[in-house]
This record gives structure tokens, sequence and C-alpha cells, in this order.
């Protein structure tokens, strides 16, 4: 069995080695720039995880691994130009270094480069891993439509809310799990319950981000505490205050979302209106119910408990996070 770390390092090595065409040259360096900007690699050591719970051979799987993290690079670079993101990392993203142009090109080309990894797995599970990384990437970009869509709406309910993070967030998770089962040869039963555990994972995952931003730390978070009130952003925590607020408190939480001045004062506000309805008691509530799920399906995994270990742990070391 390998550790996470062991993966991570192995993920690390083979991205470093992987080699682009010399020209053009403003379509490739901008690929070979954003891969090899950083990163947990938690999607692509999922992958691994996976292939090695099922006593796969993580080097067979390998290529399957950097396929998923050159998509998931490839959806970064679309969704800075969406967001008008100026850093990536700590770093310039790649349509402002290269210019929106060349980061779309670069991108639509890094879809490409995934699915010349993916035709590197056995042949006898090839269709099988190209059905379940076509299904997962239609459905990341799914959930990216429905998020901007949902930022034009004001009737966004929680059950479309955790559908449009599933999709966004954790269909990629579950997708990166089931694609290192298929590869190990797990059976049908197995491939579909990493799957659930993945799934019901990342959506708790994206709970528990939705919780940090507002209560994270600011030393640990990474990123500004209370972004989301300052943008407006509809999570798990504002639907459930627009759900259970009184006529009187939507009124001051309508007022606050127009206030683009004093930030401090909206984001001390709106949080306090979440700490009065103990929104972040249910929203934890909530997290903890798709963990029990992912757990769940993990525990029916025919597999030895002691193979299980290191995919729990990772589990719960996401689920106590502070950035």
């Amino acid at each position: 069995m390998y550790t996470l770390f062991e993966l991570q390092s192995r993920i690390e090595k083979a991205i470093a080695a992987m080699e682009y065409p010399n020209h053009p040259k403003n379509l490739y360096t901008p690929i070979a720039y954003i891969m090899n900007l950083g990163g947990k690699r938690l999607r692509p050591a999922l992958v691994l995880l996976a292939a090695d719970l099922f006593k796969g051979d993580i080097e067979e799987a390998l290529p399957a691994a950097l396929a998923i993290e050159t998509f998931h690079n490839f959806t970064l670079i679309h969704d800075d130009i969406m967001d008008n993101a100026p850093l990536r990392r700590g770093q310039q993203t790649v349509h402002e270094k290269w210019g929106t142009n060349n980061a779309i090109l670069s991108g639509d080309v890094m879809m490409v480069e995934s699915n010349k990894q993916l035709t590197k797995v056995k042949v006898e599970v090839l269709k099988d891993v190209l059905d379940t990384f076509n299904a997962t990437a239609q459905g990341v970009c799914e959930g990216q439509q429905l998020d901007m869509e949902f930022e034009l709406r004001e009737d966004v309910g929680i059950a479309e809310y955790i559908d449009m993070i599933r999709l966004k967030t954790a269909v990629l998770v579950g997708g990166a799990m089931k694609i290192g089962a298929i590869v190990a040869g797990a059976s049908k039963e197995d491939a579909q319950l990493i799957y659930d555990f993945g799934e019901n994972l990342g959506i708790a995952f994206q709970l528990q981000d939705d919780i940090l931003d507002v209560y994270g730390d600011p030393e640990k978070f990474g990123k500004q505490i209370g972004g989301d009130i300052i943008a407006n952003k509809k999570t798990y925590l504002l639907l459930k205050l627009q759900e259970l607020a009184e006529q009187e408190d939507r009124a001051a939480l309508a007022s606050h979302a127009l206030n683009t001045t004093t930030l401090p004062d909206k984001i001390d506000s709106i949080k306090a209106l979440y700490d009065e309805y103990q929104v972040k008691e249910l929203a934890s509530q909530q997290m903890r119910e798709y963990l029990d799920k992912a757990f769940a399906a993990l525990a029916m995994i025919k597999v030895a408990d002691e193979q299980k270990k290191e995919l729990i742990g990772l589990a719960n070391a996401l689920m106590h996070r502070e950035s």
C-alpha cells in the first residue's frame, strides 16, 4: 500500500517529465506553465489511491492520473477567464500572461492531451475508462454552467445548489476514483461504490469550503474570509438563511447585498444573521450527512479494511482542514 504523499510525489515527477511540442510556442508553453504551478495533486492521487485499493499497478494507472490532472488544469484556465481572475496559486493566470485567445486555445489542447493520456491504459478497460472520463468532463461543464446561471437567479433552492456542486466539484472526485478502480480491474459494483464514496466526499468537501469561507481562520484558510459574502455568491449558508429568515431579516439581507463600499460591515452583518439562525450548525450537519454517505459506500467495498486506511485518513483530513 502506498501513502498519499508517495503517490503525490510520483505524480509530481511524472508531470515534470511531461513534454509538449515546441511549436507553436504560445500554444504549448502555457500548458507547461499551468501544469507546473503546483497544487496538492489530490485528484490524480485519488486515481492512484483507488487503483492501489484494488491492488492494481499504479504505473498502469499513472496515465489516467495525468489525464485527470491535465483536465482539471484545463478547467482552471477557462474558469479564470470566466472569472477574470488575475492570479492562480499566487502567479499570473494564463490569460493574463498570454492573452485570452491563447488561453482558450491552450485549454482546448489540454483536453486533447487528456485523451491522449487515457489511450495509454490497457485496451481491455479503455472503453470503460473513456466512458467514465467523458461523463465526468461533461458533468463538470454542466456544473460550471449552472453556477453561472445561479448568479442571475434569485430563486435558487438548496437542492439545486447541492446538485450544482455535485456536478462542478464532486463528479471529478468520484470519476477520478472510478477510473482508478477500473484500471485496477475492480468489479462494476466496487467501481460504482468507490465513485459514490468520491462523489459524496466531494459534496461534503464543498460544503466545508462554504463554512470555512465565513468561519475559517484567516491565517490558515488561504483565501479572504468572507469572500463569498462580498461577492454575493450563492452558498449553502446563504440559501439556508434565505429559507429560514423572517421577512425583516430577508429585507436586511437584500440591503446588505447592495453594499459594495463598507465590506467589513457587510461581512459582519451577514455573519451575525448566520449566527442568529444557526446556519453554520445546519451546514455542518448537512456536510456530515454526505460524509456519512461516503463512508457507508466505502464500507461496502469488498476489500480488506486495512487497505482502506489511507482513504479514510484522507477523508478525515479533508473534513478537518482549515485551508
